[in-house]
């Protein structure tokens, strides 16, 4: 059994990638990119870049964009800067698993019926597979789904958490990748072929699938909003993972590893957030992790209200652990000094100040990103901005701060409707999905029930481990 240390650095280090794509890729363009000058600039990517092509890369560009494979050494090379920086995505050839390359490992703790389920899925991709017993209270019953699979089994006598159950099953796997499987989850066919492809790149060290809602035993209406609304679904967008990009982790429901990359495993003193630990530990160390939302995994979500409210305060709990763990990772908001004074002067009551500051904003785009860039582009970056940032406190009044919005709110009709205008917009792109499955009013009333749930978790997780860094805000340029 590994045991591992708060923070621990990973053991190895990744391979710099300074020979571009893998022969064979190809590149899929984000969907945020803008192609400006006659595709000789572009502008996009997290943080916000102005990239400027010669010619010929404008051409290969072109070439990309219509379904061609980079090639040659300075193609290649082109491509995985513009991999690198978010403004492209990898597409790895199709192509069969290894024979003796996975090892899937299976945590549970008394769900025999789900992990009959999972096995049943996973059965067809042949892999060795270790279902880990983290302290089932009937351990003969999950023995027995795992023998009529052929799987093995780790027993622990007392649940130690499903960070110690993955590491006892990373301990024992010898395969050059790792699976990693949750019982209630249901993977679709191919899923460990198309997502093993990505490792062809040796600077991976774990890609993860899109996880969504499996159809439900009933058409609840908890079950309709987290078809909508599921945290464990980082959405249809692809991208590399880390703090402060649009996908900032991804969750250990469903991920594939590097084994060589896994040295540290999970931190097994936490019990919530764990995924969130790894992904941002192996992007410190300079590995990357890779979201590809075209591969699906189906997850039996909570179906009842105890249970999901408490799923939802155990999330929030894990903020403080993690903000120990990852100084400056976690703030309540993060704001660039001149979006911080437009809203300051809002709420303050100037409004020709703030408009003076959004300009000041403006011309702080344009010098940060080339006097050459258009105006109306500058402004509309602008207005992004200024846009992300009113979602962005809008969740933060809502969620982080709750307990102060709502000490304002008995007190104050103003603070009151500002509350309820801050719940509006934090749901805002939910309410616009045209997959919203639930009326208006029982839609917020389930958000807000969600968010005041991992408010509870957030504020005495904070308490707990004496760490107020996950309420603070955070001014960065």
């Amino acid at each position: 059994m590994v045991t591992h240390a708060a923070c621990a650095p990973q053991e190895a280090a990744p391979p710099l990638p300074r020979d571009g794509l893998p022969e064979g890729f190809r590149i899929g363009f984000d969907s945020r990119l803008r192609r400006l000058d006659g595709g000789r600039t572009l502008l996009g990517g997290a943080p916000t870049r102005l990239l400027r092509l010669t010619p010929a890369g404008a051409a290969a560009v072109d070439r990309w964009a219509a379904g061609s494979t980079p090639t040659g050494e300075a193609e290649r090379a082109l491509a995985r800067r513009l991999v690198t920086a978010g403004l492209a995505h990898p597409l790895p050839p199709a192509g069969p698993l290894p024979p003796g390359s996975v090892t899937v490992v299976i945590p549970v703790r008394d769900r025999a019926a789900q992990l009959a389920r999972c096995l049943d899925a996973l059965h067809p991709c042949g892999a060795r597979t270790i279902v880990v017993d983290d302290g089932s209270r009937d351990a003969a019953a999950i023995g027995r789904a795992a023998a009529a699979a052929g799987a093995e089994v780790i027993r622990h006598a007392q649940a130690r958490g499903p960070a110690a159950a993955r590491n006892s099953g990373l301990d024992r796997s010898e395969t050059p990748l790792v699976a990693f499987v949750d019982s209630d989850c249901v993977p679709e066919a191919g899923w460990l072929e198309r997502l093993a492809a990505h490792f062809a790149d040796p600077s991976l060290a774990a890609v993860a699938p899109r996880i969504v809602a499996a159809p439900p035993a009933r058409q609840s209406w908890l079950a309709r909003y987290e078809a909508d609304r599921s945290p464990l679904d980082m959405g249809a967008r692809p991208g590399a993972v880390g703090p402060a990009r649009p996908v900032p982790y991804v969750p250990s429901a469903a991920l594939l590893v590097r084994r060589a990359a896994l040295e540290g495993g999970f931190d097994d003193h936490l019990r919530v957030g764990e995924d969130v630990d790894l992904a941002w530990r192996l992007h410190d160390t300079g590995w990357t992790v890779r979201y590809d939302p075209a591969v699906i995994v189906a997850h039996e979500h909570r179906e009842t209200l105890g249970p999901w409210l408490r799923q939802r305060f155990a999330y929030g709990t894990s903020a403080a652990a993690l903000a120990e763990r990852h100084p400056e990772k976690l703030p309540a908001i993060v704001l660039s000094p001149w979006s911080a004074a437009t809203f300051a002067l809002l709420a303050a009551r100037r409004p020709r100040a703030a408009t003076t500051a959004a300009m000041l904003g403006t011309m702080t785009v344009r010098v940060r990103l080339g006097r050459s860039l258009p105006p109306a582009v500058s402004t509309r970056l602008t207005a992004d901005v200024l846009a992300w940032t009113t979602r962005s406190l809008s969740v933060a009044l809502t969620r982080n701060w709750l307990p102060l919005s709502l000490a304002a709110a008995v007190t104050s009709r103003r603070a009151r409707r500002g509350l309820a205008l801050a719940g509006l917009l934090a749901r805002a792109p939910e309410l616009r999905r045209e997959t919203q499955r639930l009326p208006l009013p029982l839609a917020l009333t389930l958000g807000t029930a969600d968010d005041a749930a991992y408010a509870a978790g957030l504020w005495s997780g904070c308490i707990r481990h004496r760490c107020p860094a996950p309420l603070l805000p955070a001014l960065r340029r």
